[in-house]
């Protein structure tokens, strides 16, 4: 099978074998920028910025992820918008497609996934696996050891508690948390004014 077969499956969602020669070396070159990046010292901010440019499909202004970060293709299949933050040890499974909106916040221990394989053993044998993209649009948190699985689409706004799996889409403007993830509730008016339950919020914050 060519490369450029291999490649059209991988974005479709089509069964291919993830092992073949061609791809693991191209995919190598990309675990060499992704180790770079994970080698930059904190202080090396322009560095890890420009780099990050050059790892990912689109990466936005003022964002920045923490080191160690993993990803299968250092971020090639990978569109983020602006004021993307994430904390330490984000794994992207990023053989398929992942976009992320604006001002989108991730906690430690993310797995966002888009790579997965067929249940027959045989096929899992032979190293077949298919992929589903991943959207998170605009303003979500997502809470710390969270697990986002293929096929996945978060609405914006919505913040995904800690240690959720989230195997199915999630509306905008909620609140859902738990294996497997639900929502809990709506994101209301009251949100504006009260933090923890009943704290109210005081200051201004421009």
């Amino acid at each position: 099978m060519t490369i450029e077969e291999l490649k059209r499956r991988m974005a479709c969602g089509e069964l291919y074998q993830c092992n073949d020669e061609g791809l693991m070396r191209e995919q190598m070159q990309r675990l060499d920028m992704l180790f770079e990046y994970n080698s930059l010292k904190p202080s090396e901010f322009e560095k890890k910025s420009s780099l990050l440019q050059k790892m990912f499909a689109e990466f936005g202004e003022g964002g920045y992820i923490e080191t160690p970060f993993h990803a299968n293709w250092a971020g090639k299949y990978v569109r983020i918008g602006k004021g993307f933050y994430a904390n330490f040890n984000l794994t992207l499974v990023d053989d398929g497609e992942i976009t992320i909106g604006d001002s989108v916040m991730v906690a430690p221990n993310v797995t966002i996934c888009t790579g997965t394989h067929p249940i027959d053993p045989e096929l899992r044998k032979r190293v077949v696996q298919y992929n589903l993209p991943v959207t998170i649009k605009d303003n979500v948190w997502i809470g710390a050891g969270s697990i986002i699985l293929p096929g996945v689409t978060i609405g914006e706004n919505s913040v995904i508690g800690a240690g959720s799996v989230v195997t199915k889409d999630i509306p905008a403007n909620v609140v859902a948390v738990g294996n497997p993830c639900k929502v809990m509730r709506e994101i209301t008016e009251r949100d504006k004014k009260y933090y923890r339950g009943n704290i109210e919020i005081t200051d201004k914050f421009e």
